[in-house]
Parts: structure tokens; sequence; C-alpha cells
């Protein structure tokens, strides 16, 4: 317990951009699996609210009621907005519940639900009467104060996107020196062997600016057990990356 917050503390002071919650950001942005609902998750209690399956629902852990988000399939760019109808819970790998209907009307692999996550900012120049909206409704999104996110699994085409492999990596954290990635990922591998020294990288985006990510993963399963680890040090919230 007294190396877990020791490490948690070493690790908020030493990340340039935190990717945990922080009070200085205004909207919630992230990207990675998302859960979808079924009668049996709620009578398992996997989830603690039950949603009507038929219906674009979604739920959140973190974020209210009534707050507009954004889904995107970043593989075929659809995207529609929602509001949260219920705050729940939901297995911890996952960033967000939808209902199957939700998932369609993004044309989700089922297998693997990736999904991009933006929170919408609701002002005098964006009302949402109906908060359903798909790419050709453009005029609607523009008008809204959106987080930016990049989207990684950018292709020529639909086609050559289905021959090539899903490939995820778990973005652990953002730093200003390179140093100090490279004494959280010394630190990590130390204390936890069953993490593969080869799948802990830093990534120099540009001066100043280094990534410490875990990949690649080309299975779920494998993916899902190193988040596990991972959020058993203290990481708020991981984000999966995806590229292609």
């Amino acid at each position: 317990m007294k190396f877990k917050i020791c490490f948690v503390f070493f690790f908020i002071i030493s990340c340039s951009n935190s990717i945990s919650n922080s009070t200085n950001k205004k909207t919630y942005s992230t990207s990675g699996f998302a859960y979808i609902f079924t009668e049996e998750d709620f009578l398992n209690k996997f989830t603690k609210k039950k949603f009507e399956t038929n219906k674009l629902l979604i739920g959140h852990d973190k974020l209210k009621v009534g707050s507009l988000v954004k889904l995107t399939n970043p593989k075929n760019k659809k995207s529609i907005i929602l509001k949260v109808s219920k705050k729940t819970t939901y297995p911890e790998f996952y960033k967000i519940l939808i209902t199957a209907p939700v998932a369609q009307k993004l044309n989700i692999d089922k297998d693997l639900p990736y999904v991009e996550i933006q929170e919408l900012k609701k002002n005098k120049s964006f009302v949402a009467k109906k908060a359903t909206t798909f790419n050709e409704e453009k005029n609607i999104l523009n008008k809204a104060p959106v987080a930016n996110v990049t989207i990684n699994n950018i292709s020529l085409s639909e086609e050559k996107q289905a021959k090539k492999v899903k490939i995820f990596r778990i973005l652990i954290g953002e730093f200003y020196s390179l140093n100090t990635a490279k004494n959280l990922r010394a630190t990590l591998l130390q204390k936890n062997q069953t993490l593969n020294k080869k799948k802990l990288l830093i990534n120099k985006l540009k001066k100043n600016n280094y990534q410490l990510l875990a990949g690649p993963y080309k299975a779920i399963n494998s993916l899902k057990n190193d988040y596990i680890i991972l959020k058993n040090y203290g990481f708020e919230n991981l984000e999966i990356k995806m590229n292609e």
C-alpha cells in the first residue's frame, strides 16, 4: 500500500499532461472500448442500472445525466450525439456503456467495439432537441465547441482498412522530460515482472513531449490484462489508442 501511494504521487508530479481527470479540463475526451449492454448484464450485476435494449441510450460512470456525448467509430467516421441517460457502473476496462442500437448505428465491430468519446458543452448556439446526429449533419456539429481528439486510424479507403489488422496501444502518460518517462518505465518493470519490457515504449512527439505507451496488442485479452495491471497502480484514466 505504501508503494502504491508513493507511486501515484510520483506519477502525478512527473506528468506534464496527466491522463487522469483534472479540474482544469473543461470537457471529457477519451477513446477505448464500449460496453454493449444486455439484460443479462443487469441480472448478473455487471451494471447497476437497467437500460431499454431497443433504444439509443448511453450510460457513463463519471459524466452527469444529461451530458451531451459524441461517439465516433474511427474506422468508418460515423458519429452520433446522445445524452447520458443514466450514471452507472460497468467493468472498469470499458470507457462507456451503450445499447445495441447505438452499436448498430455506428456499425461497430461487436468483438472490438472501439470508439472515440467527446463530451460536448451546451451553449446558446447549440440546442439539441433531439440529440442524435451523423456525419451528414455537420451544420449542427460545427456550432458546438468540441475538445480536440486525435484520430489514429486514418486510411485511404474502407476496402484497405478491412485488410489491415487492428493494433492497440495503451497511453500511460505524457511527459516533459525523457528521464521521467524512462524512470516510470523502469519502475513499472521492476515492480511487476508480468509486464513485457518490449511492450513498454517511449514515443517522442516533439521536443519536451514524450509518451509512455504499452503495446502493441492484437488481441483484446492481452490488452485487457495489461490494462488491469496498470489500473491497479493507480492510473486513473488510461487511454487506448488504435492504429491499423
